[in-house]
């Protein structure tokens, strides 16, 4: 694990909560010199702890808003071509390869619960290599976004 101290995690817990501040801005938060903070976010990205900056798109704004859970059986043998199928599928949202019932895991957005049935039934189920689907229709979503002492601190502590 790279070497962080207070400062790092203070700068880290401020663009967790929000990513778009300035460096400036940050900087007058937390108290420190701009160029300091600056070289921090540098070396935090450097070292890999920050991945990237993004945004979340509102997509119930735009339309989209049916989201499913499908499950994917599959032949194993045809993983790569199963996965490959996925990713160029413009309405699957995230991919997980899990252990249990199912093979995949994937989340679907459509606008209407016609298309997710299209999705499911015309593009996945004749991917070579899908055995078997279940889809679950998500009826309500309620997002945890975990704070940064959630989810680095533990980590830190041990």
């Amino acid at each position: 694990m790279p070497k962080i101290d207070e400062l790092d995690m203070k700068i880290m817990s401020e663009l967790v909560k929000d990513a778009s501040i300035s460096v400036p801005r940050l900087s007058k938060k937390i108290n420190v010199n701009a160029s300091v903070v600056y070289s921090r976010i540098k070396r935090l990205i450097k070292l890999g702890l920050i991945k990237k900056y993004t945004i979340i798109v509102n997509e119930e704004m735009l339309g989209y808003n049916v989201r499913a859970v499908t499950g994917i059986n599959m032949d194993s043998k045809m993983r790569d071509n199963i996965i490959s199928g996925l990713m160029k599928i413009p309405e699957v949202r995230e991919i997980a390869e899990v252990t249990g019932r199912f093979d995949i895991l994937i989340t679907l957005t459509a606008k209407t619960l016609d298309e997710i049935h299209h999705i499911v039934s015309d593009k996945i189920g004749r991917l070579d290599g899908v055995q078997r689907t279940e889809t679950f229709i998500e009826m309500k979503r309620t997002i945890k976004e975990p704070t940064f002492s959630e989810v680095v601190l533990p980590l830190v502590t041990k």
